[in-house]
């Protein structure tokens, strides 16, 4: 049963309230749409499975809504917030409407990218909404940085959710399906309407589910796999064996270290699984 007051939510009113008195207008620049719905915030709690004892780490908490419904399921919230007016107002937010809660809410002021740890126990979940122009490389980071972090709900752009989650052979699949995939199981987890944030944004979002999973077993490095994605996607359209010469050195290196890896040199990257890449890598090594 929750402990927290029934209003504790922030509701539309709430929302641009808090703003008006912050002065705080959300910019393009860093792709801030503000949740105003409280009811599309605990579904996501929901969808996520947080737990009374998980450590939740939230990417862009903006004015707070997900991050008092994350403390209202979770154990503990740590938030990271880049915007420094956001960054400064948020604790007050937390302590005025769950006071109860506010010991175990810690912020860390600091782009996401830079965070190389966080305070307290370590996280066992990520929930946020990430803004679309940062989403991809801000997951692949935290979850790399994070290994404790068991599970992730992100809301992203539903286009960026699509290519998350798609699967070899799929025509979006590419870089970001593929480094996600190392890290973890990955599946669309639902979609969220475009009326539940302030401003409307023009796009639709859509909800992906990142369950950890352990990475291919392979003597190569993470480094040295990605660079083959990386190398496969640069040029698509191409077989492996053009895509890849570049980084082999040849193609006919290339074609060897395909060959070695049980890998068509006539195939493309968009058709293979994350395990295809990291024996590619291997057999170049």
């Amino acid at each position: 049963m929750s402990t927290t007051e029934p209003d504790a939510l922030l509701g539309p009113a709430d929302i641009r309230e808090l703003a008006a008195a912050l002065g705080v207008r959300p910019t393009k620049q860093r792709g801030q749409n503000f949740v105003i719905d409280a009811n599309t915030v605990r579904r996501i709690v929901r969808t996520a499975e947080v737990r009374p004892d998980d450590v939740v780490v939230e990417v862009g908490p903006g004015l707070g809504s997900l991050t008092l419904a994350l403390l209202e399921a979770a154990d503990r919230v740590v938030a990271v917030e880049i915007d420094d007016t956001l960054a400064a107002a948020l604790p007050a937010t937390i302590t005025s409407r769950m006071p109860a809660k506010a010991p175990r809410f810690s912020l860390v002021h600091s782009d996401a990218m830079d965070v190389e740890e966080l305070p307290g126990p370590p996280p066992t979940a990520l929930v946020a909404n990430l803004p679309y122009n940062v989403a991809v490389p801000v997951l692949l980071h935290m979850l790399d940085r994070f290994p404790t972090i068991e599970r992730t709900l992100v809301m992203v752009q539903a286009e960026v959710a699509d290519r998350l989650a798609a699967r070899p052979g799929n025509k979006v699949y590419g870089v970001p399906s593929v480094k996600a995939n190392w890290y973890a199981d990955v599946k669309r987890a639902g979609a969220i309407g475009r009326n539940v944030f302030w401003p409307a944004p023009n796009v639709d979002s859509g909800l992906v589910s990142l369950v950890r999973r352990e990475p291919p077993r392979t003597t190569a490095t993470k480094q040295e796999v990605f660079a083959v994605v990386d190398a496969a996607f640069a040029q698509r359209r191409k077989t492996l064996r053009a895509a890849l010469a570049g980084w082999a050195g040849s193609p006919a290196a290339a074609e060897a270290a395909l060959v070695a890896a049980g890998v068509s040199p006539q195939a493309r990257g968009e058709s293979l699984t994350v395990e295809e890449f990291a024996r590619i890598a291997e057999a170049k090594a």
